[in-house]
C-alpha cells in the first residue's frame, strides 16, 4: 500500500476504527478520529447501525467527509433483534450473547476489510478478535484501550503476577469489590471459548493506544508497559465536544441557568449501569436531605421503563419543586458538565465520564458500581479532585453518606480545594493535548511503515 508523509503528523493513511458496540467506547474511538483527521488521516468509523444512528449527529460538518461511517451488521438471532446491537441500554442478561454475535461475525468484518483495503486498523481490546481478521488481510493493526493505566495496570499485576501486592496502595478494591470482582471472572472463565485471545497477554514489544495522559497517569502507564512489554502512547483523554443541545433543551438550561455558580450537581450512572431500586431510594433521599441544586438522569434497561413517579420515593418530585430536576431521556453531558453553576459529579466513575468532568473543571462525588470504576474513583481521589461516597462491607450506601459528601463538595471547604485542583489538573491536560497527539500520528505512520504491510 501506498503510504505518503507529505509534512509532520500529516498523511493520507486511511484507517478503520472498531470500536466495541458500547458508547462508551464507541466515544473514545470517535474523539481519537477527529484529532487524526485533523492530522490528515482518513478514518473510517465502524460499527452496528444503531450505534451508527446514535453518533451520526456527534461529527461536526467539518469531519463529514474524512469520517465515513461503516456499518458493522452482526449475525440475525431472535434472540439479539437490530436494537439490540449495542449495549446501551441492554438488558444484562443479554452482554453474553451480544460478545459472542461480534464473535461470530468476522467473515462481515473481512468483507469491509476487502472492500475498503485501509492501511490500518485501530480495534478495541474487547474485540481482540479483529486483529486476526486484520492479518489475514496483510493489514497492520494497533489495539486503543479505552481505560485508564491504573485500572489496567492493576488487574494486569493480579493476573500475571498474583501474589504480588500492587506497588501503589492509592489503587486498590475493598473487600466486597473483590468478591464481585471473583465472581466475573469465575463467569468470564466458563464462558471463555477456545479461541479467546487473552486480554492480557503480553506484548512482543508492540505499541498500545490508551485513553489517558502522562499528566494525571505516568506511573501507572510506565508500571504497565514494564509488567507487559507493551509501548503505551497516550492519546489523551476520551472527551466529547460540548454541542449545542437541541430545542426542547432550552427550558432546562433556562432553569439551570438560575441557579448560582457551582451550586448544582449533576448525577448520572453511564448508559450501561442500572441502579438497584435500594440504591435509587438512597440517592433520592440523599439528594432531597442535603438541600443541594441537582439534575439526574434515571435510565432503566430497555423493556423495563418505568414511571418516574413509580420508581422513585412517593411525593419525591414535589417535595423537591424547582430545586431539582429528574430527566429519563438522554442528557448533554458534556454541555451540562462545562455549565459554570455546575459544582460537582456523582458518577459511577466510568472512564469516560470522569475524565469530561476533569476537563470541564468539575469535582467527582464518587460513586463507582462495576469492576473498573472503584478503581477509577480512587485514582481520583488521590489526584485530589473526587470524594468518594463509601458503601458499607455489604455493599449498600446510604443517605446521610450521600448528604453530607455533597454538602461538603457543594458548600464546604472541602469542595473548595476539589475545584481548585481538578481546574489545575484540567489546565495541564489542556496544555500537553495536541503534543501528545502529534506523537500518536507520527507512531502509527511509522508502525504501518515497519510493519511491512504498508510500503
Amino acid at each position: 500500500m501506498d503510504t505518503q508523509v507529505t509534512e509532520r503528523g500529516n498523511t493520507n493513511l486511511r484507517v478503520i476504527m472498531f470500536p466495541w458496540l458500547a458508547y462508551g467506547h464507541i466515544s473514545p474511538f470517535l474523539n481519537v478520529s477527529k484529532k487524526l483527521v485533523d492530522r490528515g488521516f482518513l478514518i473510517y468509523l465502524c460499527s452496528t447501525p444503531i450505534n451508527l444512528k446514535s453518533i451520526v449527529k456527534k461529527i461536526p460538518e467539518k469531519y463529514s467527509v474524512s469520517i465515513q461511517l461503516i456499518e458493522y451488521h452482526l449475525p440475525e438471532s431472535p434472540e439479539l433483534p437490530p436494537h439490540y446491537h449495542t449495549t446501551n441500554g441492554l438488558p444484562p442478561h443479554l452482554n453474553y450473547t451480544l460478545q459472542k454475535a461480534s464473535k461470530l461475525s468476522k467473515p462481515n468484518f473481512s468483507k469491509i476489510l476487502k472492500n475498503l483495503k485501509p492501511d490500518l486498523v485501530v480495534y478495541d481490546v474487547l474485540q481482540q478478535w479483529a486483529e486476526g481478521v486484520a492479518n489475514e488481510h496483510n493489514i497492520p493493526a494497533v489495539k486503543l484501550l479505552t481505560s485508564g493505566a491504573a485500572v489496567f495496570s492493576y488487574y494486569f499485576n493480579l493476573v500475571k503476577t498474583p501474589g504480588i501486592e500492587f506497588p501503589f496502595p492509592a489503587i486498590y478494591l475493598r473487600n466486597i469489590e473483590l468478591v464481585k470482582l471473583g465472581e466475573v471472572m469465575a463467569k468470564s472463565a466458563k464462558q471463555k471459548e477456545s479461541d479467546d485471545v487473552d486480554l492480557f497477554t503480553e506484548g512482543n514489544m508492540q505499541i498500545m493506544l490508551m485513553s489517558t495522559s502522562r499528566i494525571i497517569e505516568a506511573k501507572y502507564i510506565d508500571y504497565f508497559s514494564e509488567l507487559s512489554n507493551w509501548k503505551v502512547i497516550p492519546v489523551g483523554p476520551p472527551v466529547q465536544d460540548s454541542m449545542a443541545s437541541d430545542a426542547d433543551d432550552v427550558e432546562f438550561f433556562d432553569w439551570l441557568g438560575k441557579k448560582d455558580e457551582n451550586s448544582t450537581v449533576f448525577v448520572s450512572f453511564g448508559s450501561e449501569y442500572f441502579l438497584t431500586k435500594e440504591d435509587m431510594e438512597e440517592i433520592a433521599f440523599g439528594l432531597e436531605i442535603s438541600n443541594v441544586n441537582f439534575i439526574w438522569v434515571v435510565r432503566f434497561p430497555k423493556g423495563e421503563e418505568q414511571n418516574l413517579e413509580n420508581a422513585l420515593p412517593q411525593g419525591f418530585l414535589e417535595r423537591i419543586g424547582e430545586r431539582g430536576r429528574v430527566l429519563k431521556k438522554w442528557a448533554p453531558q458534556p454541555r451540562i458538565l462545562n455549565h459554570p453553576n455546575i459544582g460537582g459529579f456523582i458518577s459511577h466513575c466510568g472512564w469516560n465520564s470522569v475524565m469530561e468532568s476533569v476537563d470541564f473543571g468539575v469535582p467527582i462525588i464518587a460513586m463507582p458500581i462495576h469492576l473498573d470504576q472503584p478503581l477509577n474513583a480512587r485514582l481520583m481521589v488521590e489526584l485530589g479532585v473526587a470524594a468518594e461516597i463509601v458503601r458499607d462491607d455489604d455493599g449498600k450506601i446510604y443517605r446521610e453518606e450521600i448528604a453530607q459528601v455533597l454538602e461538603s463538595v457543594i458548600a464546604g471547604e472541602i469542595g473548595e480545594n476539589l475545584r481548585k485542583k481538578v481546574k489545575d489538573v484540567s489546565k495541564n491536560l489542556k496544555c500537553i493535548r495536541g503534543e501528545e497527539m502529534d506523537t500518536v500520528a507520527e507512531e502509527l505512520i511509522q508502525f504501518c511503515k515497519n510493519s511491512n504491510k504498508c510500503k
